[in-house]
């Protein structure tokens, strides 16, 4: 199985807890702590909130998740890792999409001065109107 055999490749001891926030996180893109507790929990049946809470911290410590913290919003989880993409996020209702980096001139995502660091990653999030929203209004 897939989700076993990435637990073990980054020396993590595979576990049905372990598993079972993965699987939620893989089939939920961008679902927070609770969403990711409430749908390993119709998996496993009994998941501690805590055993979430430090399933989630390994797995984005890992990279096996990547956890994104929206402004005023709690964090959100998705398995798409390894490259830099972005996300769109509404403001009425919450939804969140990715969205692939700017291609071209895109000087945002190029400090004028790194003051010293390596850098390795940009992330941006969009926020706006998603068109079922807007639709309603």
């Amino acid at each position: 199985m897939e989700a076993e055999k990435a637990l073990r490749s980054h020396g993590l001891a595979v576990t049905a807890q372990r598993l079972a926030v993965l699987r939620a996180v893989a089939d939920t893109p961008h679902a927070t702590a609770d969403q990711v507790a409430e749908i390993a929990r119709k998996q496993i049946g009994a998941i501690s909130k805590q055993a979430v809470y430090d399933a989630l911290r390994i797995l984005a410590e890992k990279g096996l998740v990547r956890r994104v913290q929206p402004a005023g919003s709690p964090a959100l989880y998705e398995d798409r890792t390894g490259d830099n993409h972005h996300h769109l996020i509404c403001r009425t209702c919450g939804k969140t999409v990715d969205v692939d980096c700017a291609i071209g001139d895109t000087p945002c995502l190029s400090a004028a001065d790194d003051m010293g660091f390596l850098i390795d990653e940009a992330e941006v999030i969009y926020w706006g109107t998603c068109p079922d929203c807007r639709q309603k209004t």
